[in-house]
């Protein structure tokens, strides 16, 4: 049940960031935590399906799938956000740089740990960058531009439910660390989309610095 929940929580942070990154023209997820979610997926979705395909594989695909659609969008708006010496090739080379390092951190995990601890230990760490940097998001932001409730509620719900899974009911105290600590990030999240502080300062991702978009 846990494991359901989970799965269905993080198919909705998926389908709706990508849903509101197109509507809002920018990119509705941290970039960095992109990659490595990307990446995580990739990695585990190939890995069970050489190995026997399970539900957890199939779901790993969709998620992927899901993340190539939310890449579009930071691949289509996030050079708006950045500063205008960021070039098109130097914004190309970056953004390979971060997948590229996602798969690295992915398959270094898996060479240390084996892939079923690697697979919990990655998600879980990875999984409070991305905490951080949705408030971190927020903030640079000057408000919910390019967010939304639904992603914050679920991307608590789907990272509570492996917590209990694993840190509670397995009894993984490293792994319970984690998740108390993404936990306080995403309700810190959840009450920042809740009250829209400056809301009505919002003025798109490049707002914090009032920087100049560059020419496509």
């Amino acid at each position: 049940m846990l494991t359901l929940i989970s799965g269905v929580a993080w198919t909705l942070v998926y389908v709706e960031a990508a849903r509101v990154g197109l509507r809002d023209r920018t990119y509705a997820m941290p970039v960095a935590a992109l990659a490595l979610n990307f990446a995580w997926e990739v990695v585990y979705a190939v890995d069970d399906i050489t190995t026997g395909l399970s539900p957890q594989g199939v779901v790993n695909v969709v998620w992927a799938l899901a993340d190539t659609v939310i890449i579009y969008t930071w691949l289509r708006h996030g050079r708006a956000g950045l500063p205008g010496f960021v070039t098109r090739p130097l914004f190309a080379a970056w953004s390979a740089l971060l997948l590229v390092t996602g798969f690295a951190v992915q398959l270094l995990f898996v060479a240390h740990f084996g892939t079923q601890d690697a697979s919990r230990y990655s998600a879980f760490l990875q999984n409070l960058l991305m905490s951080g940097l949705f408030v971190g998001m927020y903030a640079a932001r000057r408000g919910p531009h390019g967010q939304s409730l639904l992603i914050a509620v679920a991307k608590w719900l789907g990272t509570l439910a492996p917590t209990v899974l694993f840190g509670v009911l397995e009894r993984n105290g490293f792994v319970l660390g984690l998740g108390v600590l993404c936990c306080v990030f995403d309700l810190v999240y959840v009450g920042l989309m809740v009250l829209r502080p400056g809301a009505g300062a919002d003025a798109g991702p490049g707002a914090v610095r009032n920087l100049p978009v560059p020419s496509r």
